[in-house]
């Protein structure tokens, strides 16, 4: 294929994808296929001659779809939203097709600079103080990853990097149980070691960190010859949109020195619509937070907008300057590779600059409160609905139920179920456990979701339960 023939191809692409979204509804939303299937269906070996484009995408069809599980479907109410907004998407090919590695200001000065502006722009939407400056990464997990690393070196007086963790203090970092695994993983890599994740007892509705718990744990450690370095803490956590009191947090926190990360992958989003920000209330007293606008806001995947008070102290963590690297001539330039753990960057910011100007604000900011409310309106019509009840509240567009009827095994009943549900295919849904007891866990999220397509939740549950029974 030749990039004279790409406007033949380009062209079924941009059909096929048109087709595609305005069939979804039609579609189970998880794969039906059986483990093995789409493995099967491919030869041992690659060609050594050229195909034709036509039989390669037939094969796209016929080999690869059936085993898609529909993340833009409209009743995708697993896991949280991986969106990709009409907008979003076309600014992606167009990246594609220019394919810039945006490393350093001097290898694409307008990816770096609309960076820039982007992170800004978005800042000012969540409601942010103009202290934080913003860096996009890849993902949530790397921009947690890199606060570990920056509490780590600050811990350390910045000996971490240059000497080795070997004969320094043990390190401490401190979260909740409701912190998402990317947070262990942080802490792995970061050479801290899981023992020294050390987890805070949660209490109230929300699930929050205690901080009387953080304070007296930070004291025993001390007394113990341990060196506190950070506190991760979440809103809108990933099992139950668990949500800590941050502002207590950081008290404690800044009281003792602590560096401060806020992992608000999902809930993140919501802060662009003011009447939410309560359940963050104090995150301007934090070091960094993170948000996923891949999630619920529309862009999709990979854009992770990572929020920092002192940029200094991060790039004194990650930068590294061969003269390769160095732009010579340029005075006042960021480099965003400094900021981030790859060197290698991918135009993200461009896709969020369609998006925020093809929607607006406004309009992403009514996407959210729908799909909270009607996230509320089901929650209402599960709890009335006999042989279910509601473990865990709406936070913002989450909430976790059982199916429990009187005298039946609870949990087996709602594994049950949830398996029939997402062999039915007409919706989406995963489990997890509160309190060890396993929960049907309900999030809505989809750029496209309607209310009836959430109201269809109830439908379904109701019907397959009754076959249950």
């Amino acid at each position: 294929m030749r990039w004279t023939d790409y406007p033949k191809w380009g062209t079924w692409a941009a059909d096929w994808a048109a087709r595609y979204h305005a069939g979804l509804r039609d579609k189970p939303v998880r794969a039906q296929v059986k483990p093995g299937a789409t493995l099967a269906a491919l030869p041992m070996l690659a060609p050594d001659a050229p195909e034709p484009m036509d039989a390669i995408l037939a094969d796209f069809e016929a080999i690869i779809m059936p085993g898609i599980t529909h993340w833009q479907h409209p009743r995708f109410f697993a896991y949280f939203p991986s969106n990709a907004a009409p907008a979003s998407v076309l600014a992606d090919q167009l990246v594609a097709a220019i394919s810039p590695q945006c490393m350093l200001w001097q290898t694409s000065p307008s990816a770096t600079e609309l960076e820039t502006r982007m992170m800004d722009w978005l800042r000012q939407g969540i409601g942010l103080p103009d202290v934080f400056q913003g860096v996009i990464q890849d993902s949530a997990s790397t921009a947690t990853l890199a606060a570990v690393l920056t509490m780590r070196e600050r811990a350390l007086d910045w000996a971490g990097n240059r000497d080795g963790l070997s004969g320094q203090p043990r390190l401490r970092v401190y979260a909740s149980v409701e912190v998402h695994s990317s947070v262990d993983r942080a802490i792995w890599i970061a050479g801290v070691g899981q023992e020294n994740l050390v987890r805070i007892p949660t209490h109230g509705p929300l699930r929050a960190m205690d901080p009387a718990a953080l304070a007296a744990q930070i004291a025993a450690d001390r007394a113990a010859g341990f060196l506190p370095a950070g506190v991760i803490a979440c809103t809108g956590g990933t099992g139950t949109g668990a949500c800590d009191d941050i502002a207590a947090v950081c008290a404690v926190a800044q009281a003792e020195g602590l560096y401060v990360h806020v992992d608000a992958a999902w809930a993140g989003a919501a802060m662009i619509c003011p009447d939410y920000r309560h359940l963050w209330a104090g995150v301007d007293m934090a070091d960094s937070v993170v948000l996923n606008p891949h999630k619920w806001l529309g862009t999709q995947f990979d854009l992770s907008a990572h929020f920092i008070r002192d940029p200094g102290a991060l790039t004194r963590t990650l930068a590294i300057q061969p003269e390769y690297l160095k732009t010579h001539g340029a005075d006042g330039i960021i480099n965003y590779s400094e900021w981030s753990v790859p060197l290698g960057r991918r135009f993200r910011a461009l896709k969020l600059w369609f998006l925020l100007r093809a929607y607006g604000m406004d309009g992403l900011r009514g996407m959210i409160r729908n799909h909270v409310t009607w996230a509320e309106t089901l929650a209402e019509h599960i709890r009335a609905t006999p042989g279910f009840r509601i473990v865990t509240e709406p936070v913002l567009s989450l909430f976790t139920f059982q199916y429990a009827p009187a005298g039946k095994d609870a949990d087996a009943l709602t594994l049950a179920l949830v398996q029939a549900v997402n062999d039915d295919g007409r919706i989406y849904l995963t489990q997890t456990r509160v309190n060890g007891v396993l929960v049907i866990r309900f999030q809505a999220g989809q750029f496209d979701a309607t209310e009836a397509d959430v109201m269809t939740v109830h439908t379904v549950l109701t019907e397959l339960a009754a076959r249950l029974e």
